[in-house]
């Protein structure tokens, strides 16, 4: 009979406190910053924060990745293979990489995952992974569901990893120089300016300008809570929140809402998946992910090319909708009644007439009557009858979150027998059984001894465990006291910990030879990949930053290799390769049936007000894209 497949809700982490909730509120894995290289500079982690998170993790059998996907320098390259053993000391399940000097490296027995900056789009690129041993892929963002299903045919054994939700880059992850190109900061290398969430004006070769002062490179947010099922049918194994330099809030509220809707579908199709960890999360809320950070909502990609992934008005959360303006005050302003309840401190903004984006906080609420309080008149003149309103601070929603939210327990249960003077307990949580026995000459009790005896067992307070369901093997009434059925629980307890640990131990064992016989396996030519050009020439796209990722390139036949954007900016060279298309926004897409027939400008350009110029390129045969530095 086949195993269910595992399926993994894998959370984000900016520090091992917010890790610690994430699996608290349902997180199977999590994905934290090490000390450096994490493509998030402002968001590292001591080793002292990564074995603090794994300790707690793994009481659940949950897991702690640590990403290490950054482009990597000469100089760095000891520095980073002495964390890495650190890093596999304390407890850490896997490193998420971008550079194959670390396969180079006198690495432990430590799984890799390769990373979405590593451009995982097709499945020459993943079969080409998983020959060098890596055991899981992040695939692209943009890829579709029939794109996924491919790559997953073509590699059924790969576990495959995709984002679910979270803000999208605008570029192919890992071929985004454009931040490098203005800014000299590598995205990565960690210090990403975000230069798609930038003002632009989209001009022609004379000058016409089309849109004015318009964020046009800016995604909304991906949000694929509806379509779980249909990604797990297409291969993905591993389902990523982005967000790891997110507040502990919005990891909470999106981790609950994912997990929740995980459990729905493991529920209706146990035969098929199961989830990768142990334990239960008990919210103390109901999820909502309109109510924390959020551009707005795409599928992006996953079903096809759209016209809803991108918000050209503002980058900025625009939150949840909460009716429109019925009358306007100097001070104050009254919603429609089918707004909901607001509280002192909520966050509401809304678009004016020429698209502009604008906010204020409530400072009193009195039903429909939203007070503004001292704040700036500029965006308050604004305000007009029939414009619609968004919450994108819920103030009585954050101030839940700011609390205990949430508990995660390992549900068991437990059963006394008794014979001959004998007690026997067993306890199970349906993976993990053990059992004790106690000797005792108990005597007949003068009560009833059984709510007693289920009291003392369910005191599992200081361990991961709750007592799920508790039976006895007799109906002889006898007294036992409460400090020895304390002691007999404790034993239990403690036993069955001391088992969860040794299964886990031997699953480490065996994934360690599993990662060491996939890595004796690799070897050899291996050039059947998208970014080795012609004969097997890798271009500046393969970010290879030093010398022994250029041997680990030559080590499998490629011809020549060009050195990373960032060691040589070559002028002419494409700083963005996008889905996201201009042309097809504009209504200019000559590919679409239901497009407007016009004829687009000859040349296309992107400006800055810092007097910056993008050119724009268009490949229509793989509907691309290309921005060049003007």
């Amino acid at each position: 009979m086949t195993q269910p497949r595992t399926l993994e809700l894998l959370a984000p982490a900016r520090t091992a406190d917010i890790g610690i909730e994430a699996i608290r509120h349902g997180a199977d894995a999590v994905y934290i910053g090490g000390p450096q290289n994490s493509a998030r500079q402002a968001a590292a982690n001591s080793i002292d924060d990564i074995r603090r998170l794994a300790d707690y993790a793994h009481d659940f059998d949950a897991k702690v990745y640590v990403t290490l996907n950054t482009i990597l320098y000469d100089s760095e390259l000891a520095q980073v293979e002495r964390m890495i053993g650190a890093l596999h000391e304390a407890g850490a399940d896997a490193l998420i990489v971008q550079d194959m000097a670390i396969r180079r490296m006198a690495l432990p027995p430590i799984p890799l995952h390769a990373s979405t900056q590593m451009h995982n789009m097709t499945a020459e690129k993943v079969r080409f992974l998983q020959r060098e041993g890596f055991e899981q892929a992040v695939l692209a963002r943009e890829l579709s569901l029939d794109e996924i299903r491919q790559i997953h045919d073509a590699c059924p054994d790969m576990r495959l990893e995709a984002f679910v939700h979270g803000a999208l880059c605008v570029s192919l992850s890992g071929q985004c120089y454009a931040s490098q190109a203005l800014f000299q900061r590598s995205a990565n290398r960690g210090a990403c300016a975000q230069v798609c969430r930038m003002e632009f004006n989209l001009e022609d070769g004379a000058g016409n300008v089309y849109l004015r002062d318009k964020h046009l490179l800016s995604l909304r947010d991906l949000c694929q809570l509806d379509a779980l099922e249909k990604m797990a049918d297409a291969g993905v194994s591993s389902f990523k929140i982005e967000g790891r330099l997110k507040d502990a809030g919005y990891v909470k509220n999106v981790t609950a809402a994912y997990s929740q809707a995980l459990d729905q579908l493991i529920g209706a199709q146990p035969e098929r998946y199961r989830r990768a960890s142990r334990g239960r999360s008990v919210h103390a809320f109901t999820p909502d992910v309109r109510k924390t950070f959020n551009r707005g909502f795409t599928h992006y990609f996953l079903f096809g090319r759209n016209p809803d992934i991108f918000s050209f008005d503002s980058p900025k959360a625009v939150g949840q909708p909460v009716g429109t303006v019925r009358e306007v005050y100097t001070d104050s302003i009254v919603v429609s009644d089918d707004a909901p309840a607001f509280s002192n401190g909520d966050g509401l903004c809304f678009f004016d007439r020429e698209g502009r984006f604008h906010g204020f906080r409530v400072n009193r609420a009195e039903g429909r009557r939203l007070y503004f309080g001292r704040q700036s008149d500029e965006p308050l003149r604004q305000l007009r009858r029939g414009l619609a309103l968004f919450r994108n601070r819920d103030k009585a929603f954050d101030d839940v979150l700011e609390g205990k939210s949430a508990e995660r327990f390992i549900p068991v249960d437990v059963h006394i027998d008794h014979a001959d003077g004998v007690f026997r307990l067993y306890m199970s949580d349906g993976q993990t059984a053990v059992g004790t026995q106690q000797t005792y000459a108990a005597e007949l009790a003068r009560t009833h001894q059984h709510e007693n005896i289920r009291l003392q067992m369910s005191k599992l307070g200081n361990t991961p465990l709750r007592l799920r369901d508790f039976t006895l093997g007799f109906t002889t009434n006898f007294f036992i006291p409460s400090s020895l059925l304390s002691a007999w629980r404790k034993e239990l307890a403690d036993a069955w910990l001391k088992e969860q640990r040794r299964q886990r131990a031997e699953h480490n064992r065996q994934a360690r030879d599993a990662v060491d016989a996939a890595r004796s396996r690799a070897q050899g030519p291996a050039r059947a990949f998208e970014s080795a050009g012609r004969e097997g020439q890798l271009t500046y796209l393969a970010n290879v930053a030093n010398a022994s990722a250029r041997t680990f390139y030559a080590d499998r036949g490629f011809a020549s290799v060009a050195p990373a954007y960032e060691l040589q900016q070559p002028a002419e060279a494409p700083v963005m390769f996008c889905r996201h298309c201009l042309r097809y926004a504009m209504g200019w897409c000559h590919k679409r049936q239901d497009m407007p027939l016009q004829t687009p400008p000859r040349e296309l350009f992107l400006s800055l007000a810092n007097g910056a110029r993008f050119r724009l390129g268009f490949n229509c045969t793989d509907c691309l894209m290309l921005v060049y530095p003007a």
